[in-house]
């Protein structure tokens, strides 16, 4: 009876050994990954710590006499990259000169060994980028978790901003996050158990999962995108990162945390955000003073994508509303 037993999980263990190495996905080496998915706007610069920062550096160019062009730095969310703002570049880059980043993790972005990812780090990160690329007036945006990013930068560096924008940003504290609509994705990654183990195997059907719950129309979740996805997360370190970042502690937003922002404040959201709820806006509002809020009909988690002539139209707007009132920017106003 027992040498029958232990038989059938002998057989059951050896066929999850067999399965997992059937289903198990190697690294992708950088220079691979950068073949497919660099473009003639890609750059990189290396910065303190052993981070090698892939970018993208679009839109209009420095004239070399006359007034600045504005620039507007962009900052992607959990898992994405500098993918998610292709639609705004060419609705923002007749006017600004466009800057999009990988965070360390994620993209084309090679982080050291070791690397501790946080919302802090992240932050500061981008403020090395800054520094590297001698950026010292520019309007940030950021969406979802790196929205978070952007406000943190706001609190810490806000001589820097003309403008922020946060995008179905991250970072209010939700006591029954367990009720939201996350992503099974997100679910899974945060399993002590199952998220190592899920990160090393083909993961595409939940990487699809996890996109379709972020957009209102599930239909715009194409295969080249989940591709996308699933090759940048299989960047060497990447996936350490991403398990990393559903595990560890941030600080969270409050009234009087936000309260500390002055620089012009532009909150855009999708009503059909099923990830991060569209009550969040409101509360960005109430607590950024003299912030301005819009709500997208039709958008989920990343009206950038989703919506991208709605929501670039409302930054445009913004934008030269600020342009033309903030006495800090020195940028030329936008016509």
């Amino acid at each position: 009876m027992f040498k029958w037993l232990f038989g059938i999980v002998g057989l059951i263990v050896l066929l999850a050994a067999g399965a997992f190495f059937v289903l198990k996905r190697d690294d992708i080496p950088y220079a691979t990954l950068a073949a497919k998915y660099e473009n003639g706007a890609s750059r990189y610069v290396d910065l303190p710590g052993g981070i090698r920062m892939h970018y993208r550096d679009e839109g209009a160019a420095q004239p070399a006499n006359g007034p600045p062009v504005p620039t507007i730095v962009l900052i992607h969310g959990f898992s994405a990259s500098v993918y998610t703002w292709q639609a705004w570049v060419p609705k923002l880059g007749n006017q600004y000169r466009v800057i999009s980043v990988d965070l360390p993790g994620h993209g084309l972005t090679q982080a050291p060994a070791g690397y501790r990812p946080s919302i802090e780090n992240f932050r500061d990160a981008v403020f090395a980028f800054t520094q590297a690329e001698h950026l010292t007036h520019f309007a940030l945006a950021g969406n979802s978790m790196g929205g978070n990013v952007a406000w943190e930068y706001a609190l810490a560096h806000p001589d820097q901003l003309d403008a922020l924008i946060l995008v179905d940003a991250a970072g209010w504290p939700h006591p029954n996050e367990g009720a939201l609509n996350t992503s099974p994705m997100m679910k899974a990654l945060r399993n002590p158990t199952l998220g190592p183990i899920l990160m090393n195997l083909d993961n595409t059907r939940v990487f699809r999962q996890g996109l379709e719950a972020a957009f209102a129309d599930p239909g715009k979740v194409d295969d080249a995108m989940v591709t996308r996805y699933t090759d940048f997360a299989r960047a060497p370190g990447h996936r350490q990162i991403l398990l990393q970042l559903q595990t560890g502690t941030r600080r969270q937003a409050s009234d009087a945390l936000l309260s500390a922002i002055h620089v012009p404040t532009l909150i855009l959201w999708g009503q059909q955000d099923h990830l991060i709820p569209v009550a969040d806006a409101e509360r960005f509002h109430h607590a950024v003073p003299g912030s301005e809020v819009k709500i997208f009909d039709n958008s989920g988690h990343v009206p950038e994508e989703e919506v991208p002539d709605d929501s670039s139209a409302a930054v445009l707007a913004f934008l030269q509303r600020v342009h033309q009132t903030d006495p800090r920017t020195t940028a030329a106003p936008v016509h």
